[in-house]
């Protein structure tokens, strides 16, 4: 070995060894580790049961009328919920592939699932089963949905199994959000995931989290930007969530989208605005932040789903009322469609990949306690940025193609 290859191996070593040294270790008992993962997955059902009546039936347009008077039976609709089951296939790819798994082995997971997509997911599928393999697959020179919202919905996973761990989110985030999405639409995901990595050190401060979330993406995507925008304007209209609404209205919802000419919009930054938008004006009230996040349209059960999944692993299961999450104790292990995960099986499921993480991270398991070596956030250092949308979003989608059979 060179003088300069072992100089530049003994620097990385180092530099590995100082961060090790200065990282914050911290301990979470596995009880409170699983109270606040089971609270990350009631919230998720919980927030699109909640909006599902109203989604997408107010577009460019506040809903201010009655919402749904919620019944805790209707968290079984959860168990039907895209926003819930897709990630279940996520979940299962790394459960087989562990967590080395490839874009490849991740895109060829995806592309087997059999049930129904739209948008970016749809057409990140198609291209896989083509032949177009991720990070291409999402690319927007291949998917002209590369902005929308899909992978935000489902990125929730990636910071549930990362407690602490924001760079391994990222990691996640990064081999399974290219499938579909790009630039804002796979920092949307790393946003959602990063917001979830800190509510399990996080009860109380939810803009903490928001600004935790956020230090996981470049502040020079636009994304960054939008979600910085709503962070002020609610500090200059810390009472009025409707004056902070018509303020991201005017300056992010545009046309520019993959429904041009419709005030339809599943932008992921313009509905990312309204997950914040419930997260801050709600303040830690499960009702509040439900019902924000729903009143700000578009795709007004994903935005309350995002939004309830992050309060939820923030208070954990024990501090959702029975009004909201009684329902599940009825259907605990009633399957997911799609999947082989009931609600009781999938918290297991997500407890051994996060022991993974942990593990891959540094940490250790004590006894009944995980010893994390906390990370900082830290954004992408390359930044992905669609800049041509309009000569892209002129083209057609490319036709369906047949899902595989199985033999």
């Amino acid at each position: 070995m060179s003088i300069v290859k072992r100089f530049g191996v003994a620097a990385l070593l180092a530099g590995v060894i100082s961060l090790a040294a200065t990282a914050e270790t911290v301990r979470l008992e596995k009880t409170r580790f699983l109270d606040k993962c089971k609270g990350a997955w009631a919230g998720q059902m919980l927030g699109v049961c909640f909006g599902s009546p109203t989604e997408f039936r107010w577009k460019g347009t506040p809903i201010e009328g009655e919402l749904r008077s919620w019944k805790p039976e209707y968290i079984k609709e959860g168990l039907r919920q895209d926003d819930c089951y897709v990630e279940m296939t996520f979940l299962k790819a790394l459960e087989d592939h562990g967590l080395g798994i490839t874009p490849e082995q991740a895109g060829n997971a995806f592309a087997g699932s059999k049930y129904d997509l739209w948008h970016a997911n749809r057409y990140g599928r198609e291209n896989v089963r083509r032949g177009i393999m991720p990070p291409l697959s999402g690319n927007p020179e291949y998917n002209r949905h590369a902005d929308d919202i899909d992978f935000q919905i489902e990125a929730d996973l990636f910071g549930i199994v990362c407690p602490g761990l924001p760079r391994e989110s990222n990691r996640l985030c990064d081999v399974f959000g290219h499938i579909m999405n790009y630039g804002d639409g796979v920092y949307g995901g790393m946003f959602i995931a990063g917001m979830y990595t800190a509510a399990y050190f996080e009860n109380e401060n939810v803009r903490a989290v928001v600004e935790a979330g956020l230090a996981c993406i470049p502040k020079e995507s636009l994304y960054h930007q939008c979600i910085s925008d709503v962070l002020r304007w609610h500090d200059e209209h810390p009472e009025d969530w409707l004056a902070a609404w018509r303020k991201i209205e005017e300056k992010w919802q545009d046309d520019v989208d993959c429904e041009r000419g419709d005030p339809f919009n599943i932008d992921a930054k313009l509905n990312g605005a309204y997950v914040v938008m419930g997260l801050l004006y709600g303040n830690g009230d499960v009702a509040r932040t439900l019902e924000v996040a729903t009143r700000c349209g578009q795709d007004s059960d994903c935005n309350p789903s995002n939004a309830a999944g992050v309060l939820g692993c923030m208070k954990g299961f024990s501090a959702l009322a029975p009004e909201w999450a009684g329902g599940l104790e009825g259907i605990k292990d009633e399957k997911f469609i799609y999947t082989d995960y009931s609600f009781e099986t999938l918290l297991t499921a997500c407890q051994r990949v996060a022991e993974q993480v942990i593990q891959r991270a540094g940490g250790t398991i004590e006894g009944s306690e995980y010893v994390i070596p906390r990370q900082a956030p830290q954004a992408p250092e390359k930044l992905e940025q669609w800049t041509d949308q309009i000569t892209i979003l002129s083209r057609p989608d490319p036709p369906k193609k047949a899902a595989p059979q199985t033999p």
